[in-house]
């Protein structure tokens, strides 16, 4: 049975929690997890590089010299792709990189992206990320008290809107609703912090 703390803004343990194995306890699959990233990564691509053929490149409507007497070879534009200022063959034109994953390939990426998180003992779990106010310092103060290190993933299911003004300015925090939650961003953190309410409602959806 897997368990971890759940532990207060002051960094006690309030109680124990126990996690669900078909989630947090998983062989974590390695090669789905790495598509998962990928899809995410290519996703952000905008894919706008363009060159002209030889249809869209200007000039280049006559025939350069007459077909024969010449002693040279056969022309017949000055745009094809030989000459100077010609058009570009095979060149790259605008494209999506997407491509698509059926539903399990994520769920596994996910559990492995979470799997993974707990067996590193880099994921926490927090009674509440509310807060009563939006000022930078009180976060500030929580994760030197809660001894988190390097970038932070806050997940919440709650009211994140204090939260997520409070982390804004923070260049190595994040802020994320659970249903948000995505691989990329779970991969990308150093220590991911959820609320009790996060972590159930991830259960009750990946289950």
């Amino acid at each position: 049975m897997k368990k971890t703390n759940v532990i207060n803004v002051k960094g006690e343990n309030v109680k124990e929690l126990k996690l669900n194995e078909t989630i947090f306890g998983i062989e974590p699959n390695d090669i789905v997890l790495k598509k998962a990233i990928r899809l995410q990564l290519d996703s952000l691509r905008q894919g706008t590089a363009k060159t002209k053929n030889r249809s869209e490149v200007s000039g280049g409507g006559r025939k350069p010299y007459r077909q024969k007497g010449t002693g040279n070879a056969r022309q017949g534009s000055i745009r094809s792709a030989q000459y100077r200022h010609g058009g570009i063959v095979f060149g790259p034109t605008p494209r999506s990189y997407g491509f698509k994953t059926n539903k399990k390939e994520r769920v596994l990426a996910l559990k492995s992206a979470l799997t993974h998180k707990l067996n590193d003992k880099e994921l926490f779990v927090i009674d509440s990320l509310e807060l009563k106010d939006l000022k930078t310092k009180n976060v500030k103060d929580m994760i030197k008290t809660l001894n988190l290190e390097g970038k932070i993933l806050f997940v919440t299911k709650g009211d994140a809107e204090n939260l997520y003004m409070a982390t804004r300015n923070l260049g190595y925090v994040a802020c994320i609703l659970a249903d948000e939650l995505n691989v990329l961003d779970i991969v990308n953190s150093d220590t991911i912090v959820f609320d009790e309410e996060a972590i159930q409602y991830i259960e009750e959806a990946l289950k």
